[in-house]
């Protein structure tokens, strides 16, 4: 979420403004610390694959013809790649560790280093996948009302993820964010405290707690319907008379088991992250230490990074695009093991 930039790590505690700008400013001085470093090098390491993965994916779906078929699907890898080209540039800026100076230096630290656009990346991702169950429910549950949506109404869903996603974020950096002494200090400057937890809270209920529910409701129903038609199909249907729609129905079903994969991997991955960070604004009391946010930091940006995998092992259509680049000939028994 964008408001929990590196910048200001500890900023998820009810710290004073003081305090706030004091921490900020150990972590951007010029020295960082070997925990920061590392978790910089890991987190680069981590947009590299993610960027080389979610690249892949798109060329399989392309190459399957599938980014027609399945538009919000081909939209949500194109969100990830998005988001692991922003992860290697922020964090090789972070790394090469730039004295802030001058316009140059206020929107380094506005667009990169307050890693905005990474943020406008994961949250239109956490967008675009809740509107993919919504898809996938209205097909399964509802397929009347699936067959009159128009293609526009597909492309404008997609097309709101991103737009909705960034001017959220671009409206949130740039009245929270400023550069004092070379040092960037993003999210930072809130009118007052109540405000920013009003904000905090807000924000996991709608791209956490409500995107959560989405998919537990969306594809809890989805396949109760797919086991009563399986059951429905095997009473009434001859021997050898539906292979067309048993086909068909295998395929809706890899996309469902895939969907539904990647869903549990964002709601697994992002949990640790949402609790870390939420969790000492109720209580102001409660200190975490860096490791407990750096760890779940890392957690949630490795969505990214494994998020194709499922695709690439699940996803029959990708997965035969993507073997179809080995260039040597495998054999029949080889292939067979593989798929």
């Amino acid at each position: 979420m964008s408001e929990e930039s590196l910048t200001t790590s500890h900023l998820s505690g009810a710290e004073t403004t003081m305090e706030v700008t004091q921490i900020a400013s150990e972590y951007n001085t010029m020295s960082p610390s070997l925990l920061i470093v590392s978790f910089e090098g890991a987190v680069l390491v981590i947009g590299l694959v993610g960027t080389a993965a979610n690249a892949l994916i798109l060329y399989g779906l392309v190459a399957s013809k599938e980014h027609k078929k399945h538009v919000l699907i081909f939209n949500q890898n194109a969100l990830d790649l998005f988001t692991g080209i922003f992860l290697v540039i922020g964090y090789a800026v972070r790394l090469c560790n730039i004295r802030l100076t001058g316009s140059l230096g206020y929107w380094l630290c506005t667009i990169l280093l307050s890693d905005a656009l990474i943020w406008a990346g994961m949250t239109g991702s956490t967008i675009n996948l809740a509107s993919i169950t919504v898809e996938r429910y209205l097909k399964v549950v509802h397929p009347v009302w699936s067959q009159k949506l128009r293609s526009w109404v597909i492309y404008s869903t997609a097309a709101f993820a991103w737009i909705s996603s960034i001017i959220y974020n671009v409206a949130l950096v740039f009245p929270t964010t400023e550069v004092t002494d070379g040092i960037c200090y993003a999210y930072s400057i809130w009118i007052n405290e109540t405000v920013r937890v009003i904000h905090i809270t807000w924000y996991l209920m709608s791209f956490y707690v409500i995107i959560l529910v989405i998919f537990i409701l969306g594809y809890w129903r989805i396949l109760v319907v797919i086991r009563r038609q399986a059951r429905v199909m095997a009473g009434h249907s001859a021997p050898g008379s539906s292979t067309v729609q048993n086909q068909l129905s295998q395929v809706e079903t890899c996309v469902i088991k895939t969907m539904i994969l990647v869903s549990a991997f964002f709601a697994i991955s992002q949990l640790p992250y949402h609790i870390v960070y939420f969790i000492p604004n109720v209580n102001p009391n409660l200190v975490l230490s860096d490791i407990a946010y750096f760890s779940s930091l890392f957690i949630g940006f490795l969505y990214i990074c494994t998020n194709p995998f499922i695709y690439a092992i699940n996803f029959d259509p990708v997965k035969q695009a993507l073997l179809s680049l080995i260039p040597c000939k495998l054999s029949d028994q080889a292939t067979e093991l593989i798929t």
